[in-house]
């Protein structure tokens, strides 16, 4: 038996290299992989032995030769493949072991290997003859087989083919997405989207208990922020806990941005029911809280600062949450939760990673899209009304365009004193979404702000809102009827601000 090894990871490759020569494999290898077989007194044969041509470009040319490829991808059942093995004085290479070079960590063009995915391809293609490893989690499944059968067997040399597949589709995802980030093109979304997912997780169920989920992560990316959560206790996490939780942790630290204190937020299937900014987080979390107390049973809880025992006392004593976001807690905490709150996931987190494509499949394919960003910021808002905000309005306004932003639409939100009072989410229509957050307000809102996501296309909507109690609102404009909702909000004696932008969410 013949073993072809050549990999830029080196781990593990001693004990699998030992392991393969006891068992009496003849070894051949290359470049960096032979200076390491060497060092540690491993006899094998250098590629350049057997193809009779030295490495030459700088190492870019080595395996790239009919005596190595041939050796692979020659089908042993074929009477006539063999004759031309024999014709060549080629001899057949049953185990090929290589993983390429780091790509994905140090993108660069000399990290674009063309002889490894070569041989890695070459020995899949042929799996039922030759197996192929690109993992060293596989060396020692290798050595046992061998060991025990003295052959790997046809199951799993069919899957480590699958493997090597997937290990090069993800390899070129990720120079293509290299190409796409340093291209010169004005296209805003790339012209092809190769995807490359690694599932890193079993979830307890999907949307509902009779559906399969787990978790993936993009191959060659860099991780988000979901490989560094620490969880603490409590059942295992669902498709939902994650979805919801993703929400609830960007627009925690969204708020958090806004420099004005601790910022807290809970919630309820992918929207926000609850959120609130002050300079003491125990005090944002209860305000975020009692914006919606009944909707934050069973909610995500977002805080942007670590939790203490005082802090997780108040948690406890509050509506059952299914997840706990934070970037950290404190031991008492822990043990707390998990003897009051068994069911509860808390869970450590580091800070939210960059944006992402938003992509959403259909029918044939999928939509993508760039994730929505607030692009207009208070300096360049307008205020299109006769009547100013004051600056707790202002403040009130960035609080409530953001969570607004964030929320499902039709959306309306209304704010009081940094504290969201009442939210109205995924309604056919403004003024149902209005009547919504004014329910949820009970008149907590009275001398608040309101947003809405996109225009009042009528002033019936932008009524309901000052009728709850609001006396600024925040809305885009862009509708052929801004003129009339202006005259409508000075009737009622209110502030106007418009941002330029919309934010629908679907």
């Amino acid at each position: 038996m013949r073993a072809l090894i050549s990999v830029y990871d080196k781990e593990g490759l001693i004990p699998l290299a030992r392991g393969l020569a006891g068992l009496g494999v003849e070894l051949v290898s290359s470049g960096g992989t032979s200076a390491a077989l060497a060092a540690e007194g491993i006899a094998h044969a250098e590629v350049a032995s057997v193809t009779g041509a030295p490495e030459m470009l700088g190492g870019r040319v080595k395996t790239l030769h009919p005596k190595i490829h041939g050796g692979i991808l020659a089908d042993r059942s074929k009477a006539e493949h063999l004759a031309d093995l024999a014709r060549q004085e080629i001899e057949p290479i049953d185990l090929v072991v290589c993983n390429l070079y780091p790509f994905g960590r140090e993108p660069s063009i000399e990290m674009i290997d063309v002889g490894g995915p070569t041989m890695v391809r070459a020995a899949a293609k042929n799996h039922d003859h030759v197996a192929v490893v690109v993992d060293p989690a596989d060396y020692d499944v290798v050595l046992d087989e061998l060991s025990s059968a003295g052959a790997v067997s046809a199951a799993t040399r069919r899957r480590l083919a699958r493997a090597a597949f997937a290990h090069t589709a993800a390899y070129d995802a990720a120079i293509v997405s290299w190409f796409d980030a340093n291209s010169d093109a004005e296209d805003a979304l790339p012209p092809t989207l190769h995807l490359a997912l690694e599932r890193v997780g079993e979830l307890r169920y999907g949307e509902n208990p009779h559906q399969h989920g787990a978790r993936y992560r993009t191959l060659g990316a860099p991780a988000g922020f979901w490989e560094g959560v620490v969880q603490h206790g409590g059942r295992e996490l669902s498709y939902l806990n994650l979805f919801d939780g993703e929400a609830a942790w960007r627009l925690c630290h969204e708020l958090k941005a806004l420099g004005r204190g601790a910022a807290a937020v809970i919630v309820k299937h992918a929207n926000p029911c609850g959120a609130a900014i002050d300079g003491d987080i125990t005090e944002a979390y209860q305000r975020a809280f009692a914006s919606d107390p009944i909707s934050a049973f069973g909610g995500i809880v977002a805080l942007s600062e670590p939790i203490d025992l005082p802090l997780a006392e108040a948690i406890v004593k509050n509506a059952l949450a299914d997840v706990l976001l934070a970037p950290g807690m404190s031991e008492e905490a822990i043990e707390l939760f998990n003897a009051k709150r068994k069911n509860m996931r808390p869970l450590g987190a580091p800070l939210p990673s960059a944006e992402y494509l938003g992509l959403r499949q259909i029918s044939g394919g999928f939509l993508v899209q760039e994730q929505d960003r607030f692009l207009a910021r208070r300096e360049s808002w307008k205020v299109v009304t006769e009547r100013q905000p004051d600056e707790q309005q202002w403040s009130d306004l960035e609080l409530a365009w953001l969570v607004c932003g964030r929320t499902s639409s039709n959306a309306i939100v209304l704010v009081k004193d940094n504290q969201v009072v009442g939210v109205g989410c995924g309604q056919q229509n403004r003024v149902d979404a209005a009547g919504l957050a004014a329910t949820k307000a009970d008149g907590r809102a009275e001398g608040g702000v309101a947003a809405s996501d996109a225009f009042f296309p009528f002033r019936d909507g932008l009524d309901a809102v000052v009728d709850a109690g609001a006396t600024v609102v925040i809305q885009p404009g862009g509708s052929l009827r801004d003129d009339d909702i202006i005259a409508a909000a000075n009737e009622r004696g209110i502030a106007m601000v418009m941002t330029g932008e919309r934010h629908f969410r679907h």
